[in-house]
């Protein structure tokens, strides 16, 4: 079942005895967990009728007991398991072992009473082992996946009328740039322009890139257009503004060699002629970084991206070898790059 029609169910107070909620976005994990709180317990049973386990600490068997055992105060009550390490393909190992078939049998006929909520925040399970077919069967699956580029404009939407806001479409591609796709991080964005505007406020341009944090992917496409453009004063000042939050020489010079790489692949690739959807194949990238780089590398040639890259391993080993100093590193790894654009086209 899809993130969207399992929170209608529970907004209509339809439960399951069970849910598995799987999958790597921790705000839909978190969202259905609340909602369900919210819905199916009085704000008094809360504190009473709320049970939660680490089943890397605690046997499976025990959280069974547990939903089996009728509630003291109220007519439900609410148990949440969290990483269930004995779905996985490879289970972690622990100082004891689940027994499964508790669960198993649980899944048969669990308690009218009891809400069991298991958690598995693991990009895959395996889906050959008989407690998730039954955990399917018998209950709610909810992948909790990572929400595609495409899908941004729907979830700014959405929690935009939540926080009871406008955002202008138009600024939606500002705030994928900056964000990127991780819901709990666009969600306390979010929170953080309505408290700064108020109810019914609009989010403007200037407000927006005042206030957003910048993700570390961004920032490194700005050092590219930095360089793309010739300006090395920009570039600097990009690169003082990362340095005040802590980012590090040495991961900068990663990111920006990711970036050239993808860059670089892309323009390849366009040259055999494949198509952005066919790219993603090769590129192990989101697509809104394919995009980006598909914009990008129209203003390089094939042999100055070839030189950047070159530049980008050297620096990144000298600086590893303690050759130069890895702030003063960087700063002159900015200049040959922008160096390496501007004598190209002198030449052209």
């Amino acid at each position: 079942m899809s993130y969207m029609d399992v929170l209608k169910k529970i907004n209509k107070k339809q439960f399951s005895s069970v849910y598995l909620l799987y999958g790597t976005e921790s705000y839909m994990i978190q969202d259905i967990k609340q909602k369900i709180l919210a819905n199916a317990l009085n704000e008094e049973d809360q504190d009473v009728n709320v049970s939660s386990y680490d089943l890397e600490e605690t046997p499976i068997e025990d959280v069974v007991t547990d939903a089996e055992t009728y509630p003291f105060f109220g007519e439900r009550k609410i148990i949440i398991a969290d990483k269930p390490v004995f779905m996985k393909a490879k289970p972690d190992k622990l100082p004891f072992d689940h027994n499964v078939d508790a669960l198993q049998s649980y899944l048969s006929n669990p308690a009218d009473y009891s809400i069991l909520i298991l958690t598995a925040p693991y990009e895959k399970l395996d889906e050959r082992k008989k407690v998730i077919k039954l955990l399917k069967k018998q209950g709610e699956a909810v992948a909790c996946e990572p929400v595609k580029e495409w899908n941004l404009d729907e979830w700014i939407q959405t929690l935009a009328d939540q926080l009871h806001i406008h955002v202008p479409k138009e600024l939606h591609e500002l705030f994928i740039r900056e964000i990127g796709t991780n819901l709990m991080v666009l969600q306390s964005e979010m929170e953080k322009l309505a408290l700064n505007l108020g109810e019914n406020g609009v989010v403007t341009k200037e407000l927006a890139e005042e206030m957003l944090s910048h993700s570390a992917e961004a920032s490194g496409l700005k050092l590219v257009d930095a360089v793309m453009e010739r300006n090395l004063s920009r570039a600097i000042h990009l690169y003082k503004d990362l340095l005040r939050t802590n980012e590090d020489p040495i991961a900068l010079t990663a990111l920006l060699a990711s970036q050239f790489r993808i860059i670089y692949q892309a323009k390849i690739l366009k040259q055999k002629g494949y198509a952005p959807n066919q790219m993603r194949q090769y590129i192990q990238a989101h697509p809104y970084v394919i995009k980006m780089a598909m914009k990008r590398e129209q203003y390089f040639t094939q042999i100055e991206l070839e030189q950047i890259m070159n530049q980008l391993t050297e620096t990144d080993q000298h600086i590893k070898q303690g050759r130069v100093e890895k702030n003063l590193a960087f700063e002159l790894l900015l200049y040959q790059l922008i160096n390496i654009k501007q004598a190209s086209e002198r030449i052209g």
